[in-house]
């Protein structure tokens, strides 16, 4: 009978040896699929089904390793077992990575959430981080497992299930909170009802900042490809005219404003996203809009604004957000008392630049100013 153990051995040296191999891998199998899903290829489905195998080996890694124990009569190498759960965090940190850093909005708190991954990715890579500072914490340990599965369904479940960002996120956040209660149970023995209590204390206080915090978390699956503000557009090419960083009362009373935004989601997902054009941080109109995946440029939606306040000077955005309230993109204009505009070309960059819905009228060609439109 072969010597496995002299053969794990010699796997285990090779990896020490090389640490960075794995994420190396997982960065590069993460900008794989981010690059196969937006070209709509079914094998970027392939490879988040197994990054969730891998995640449902790692909960029933201890079941599991008892059984095969017991019948084979043989034990599974200690070392072993622990680099297995390190590799599958490295996979699965640099995995998802490419997506939250193209869809995070980076002036927003979306930052915070965006770095933390990042830091849990080179903790993941650095042993003495890893298994002496993270691993020998039971709860800041049981923390990051928890936070890595949390990305990582954000990421894989639109694309295997074609679930929505809001069914996504909601799915995603329950189980995080169902896989933290045994987690911390393990850490805190429940010894008396009152531990009990803590514990249910403590699930439902993670649960409850995770949907509080819910627009820091960037929509993994969405982003945009092309957005712009401005006075004009093409009805025929459903293009919009230049956009505008300034505008003067007077153009924004005769012309009104579109907001339009070009919108990447996973083929077969079906989406509704708002248009919230906010003035000085106060809400004035939130505007509904349904688009669809699996278009490569992007889904073309707009609304149209005609109608502002009296007073309309200041700062203004539209914000792009999902039903859930994350933030997919913001628009940024000024409107001052000159009669003088800024005009820059539409963008492409979605990269800190997000659209939102203040009271926006969306307005289709020769229709009425509270009707949003959308192409594919």
């Amino acid at each position: 009978m072969p010597d496995w153990n002299r053969y794990v051995t010699r796997v285990l040296d090779l990896m020490k040896r090389y640490p960075g191999v794995i994420a190396f891998f997982g960065f590069v199998s993460g900008i794989s699929s981010f690059i196969l899903v937006d070209r709509q290829e079914g094998l970027a489905t392939w490879i988040a089904t197994i990054l969730l195998v891998s995640w449902l080996w790692l909960m029933f890694e201890n079941s599991v390793m008892k059984l095969f124990t017991r019948i084979f009569k043989r034990q599974v190498p200690e070392p072993l077992l622990r680099y297995g759960t390190q590799m599958i965090h490295q996979e699965s940190l640099f995995f998802v990575l490419p997506f939250f850093f193209i869809t995070t909005t980076w002036n927003s708190g979306q930052l915070v959430f965006t770095t933390l991954l990042g830091a849990a990715a080179l903790v993941s890579i650095i042993d003495p981080l890893y298994y002496k500072w993270l691993a020998s914490k039971r709860w800041l340990f049981l923390a990051f497992h928890t936070l890595t599965l949390f990305a990582a369904l954000l990421t894989a479940l639109p694309v295997i299930l074609h679930l929505t960002t809001a069914e996504s996120y909601k799915l995603s956040l329950g189980i995080a909170m169902l896989l933290s209660f045994p987690s911390m149970a393990s850490s805190f023995p429940i010894n008396h009802w009152r531990r009990v209590l803590l514990l249910l204390a403590m699930t439902l206080a993670i649960g409850g900042a995770g949907w509080l915090l819910r627009s820091w978390v960037p929509p993994a699956t969405l982003w945009m490809t092309e957005v712009a503000v401005s006075t004009d557009f093409d009805d025929q090419n459903r293009t919009p005219g230049d956009s505008v960083e300034e505008i003067s009362t007077s153009q924004l009373r005769k012309n009104g404003l579109y907001a339009y935004t070009s919108i990447n989601a996973p083929r077969g997902l079906d989406e509704r996203i708002y248009h919230v054009w906010r003035h000085r941080s106060r809400e004035v109109d939130r505007i509904a809009l349904d688009i669809h995946g699996g278009r490569k440029e992007g889904y073309r939606a707009w609304t149209h604004k005609q109608n502002f306040p009296d007073d309309s000077v200041g700062r203004w955005q539209v914000r792009v957000e999902t039903e859930d309230g994350q933030l997919i993109g913001v628009l940024r204009f000024v409107v001052t008392d000159t009669n003088q505009a800024t005009l820059t070309r539409p963008t492409g960059d979605p990269l800190g630049v997000k659209p939102g819905t203040d009271d926006s009228e969306p307005a289709p060609p020769q229709s009425t100013p509270s009707t949003p439109e959308q192409t594919n």
